[in-house]
């Protein structure tokens, strides 16, 4: 069954607390800052199983996530989790973030073993000196502490495996190594979720699974990213956006429809958790929780 046909044996939505968790990335300036910010406390009154924040290779980019982290912890009081990589970096400057993510109260990592340097679609190649891969990286972040551990999983294979079993055997070694949780990339048709968690349950891996949505803030680019990282966009789906370039508050109207539906059919297939890839806006991803059934707790 496509997402989109009206989902059967749907369960009470009383009975099943629906988790979601919410990702976000550092601000490059002030006024970035200030929309995040925005969204952090629109969305934290949803009481959010943790937030996370990405992380990218650079100097910069690496104090950005260290104080954005730091900040919702320490102002939002809702549990933070800290991206890692280890691209362009010895494992000695990969234990250090994370012992000084531990000094500022971080007790979640989501390890990655990140993009090439030189961008998505570049081959990737192990720092000298650093960790080989996202399972190594798992390994070593639990040998500095007793921190939980998230990794990735990709519904439609990893766009450089080469097949399923390389995929999931990925997935194995990253479990092996300490991870408790795998969050997915982003997906549009929940069949291929559902099929890759069989593939994964049939491997013997027993850890959740949590579906990655994408609320489409614009569809277009959206295509341009889900092209690059193997990431298929259903016909159904262009279909649903064409024509709105130009008319920005039906696109809005139609991606809280799309992304909705898309939960709602995976919470009938049995799913209550979900992590939602905000883009630093929390509007789309707080009406699609709201659609859900979620309601803000007063502080």
């Amino acid at each position: 069954m496509s997402h989109n046909a009206e989902p059967s044996g749907r369960r009470s939505k009383e009975t099943h607390k629906l988790n979601v968790s919410f990702e976000f990335f550092p601000p490059k300036t002030p006024k970035m800052e200030e929309s995040l910010w925005a969204s952090v406390e629109r969305l934290a009154p949803l009481q959010p199983e943790f937030v996370s924040v990405t992380y990218g290779a650079g100097g910069s980019t690496r104090e950005r996530t260290h104080a954005t982290v730091k900040r919702i912890i320490k102002e939002a009081g809702i549990p933070a989790a800290a991206h890692l990589t280890c691209v362009s970096a010895t494992r000695e400057e990969v234990d250090a973030v994370v012992r000084s993510y531990a000094e500022v109260g971080v007790t979640h990592i989501v390890a990655l073993r990140g993009d090439p340097a030189a961008g998505v679609g570049e081959k990737y190649v192990p720092h000298e000196g650093g960790y080989i891969n996202a399972a190594d990286l798992v390994a070593g972040i639990k040998r500095v502490g007793d921190f939980e551990v998230s990794v990735s999983a990709y519904p439609e294979k990893h766009p450089e495996s080469p097949d399923f079993a390389t995929d999931i055997e990925m997935l194995r070694q990253k479990v092996e190594a300490g991870a408790t949780r795998a969050i997915t990339q982003f997906f549009f048709d929940n069949d291929h979720y559902e099929a890759y968690v069989e593939r994964v349950r049939r491997a013997g891996i027993f850890i959740p699974i949590v579906p990655g949505i994408l609320p489409i803030h614009n569809f277009v680019q959206m295509a341009g990213f889900a092209s690059r990282t193997g990431a298929s966009v259903p016909q159904w789906l262009a279909n649903r956006f064409e024509g709105l370039e130009d008319d920005p508050e039906t696109h809005r109207l139609v991606a809280a429809a799309v992304a909705a539906e898309q939960v709602e059919n995976l919470r009938s297939r049995g799913v209550d958790d979900f992590h939602f890839y905000t883009m630093n806006r929390a509007n789309l991803s707080y009406a699609i929780c709201h659609m859900l059934g979620m309601r803000p707790v007063k502080a």
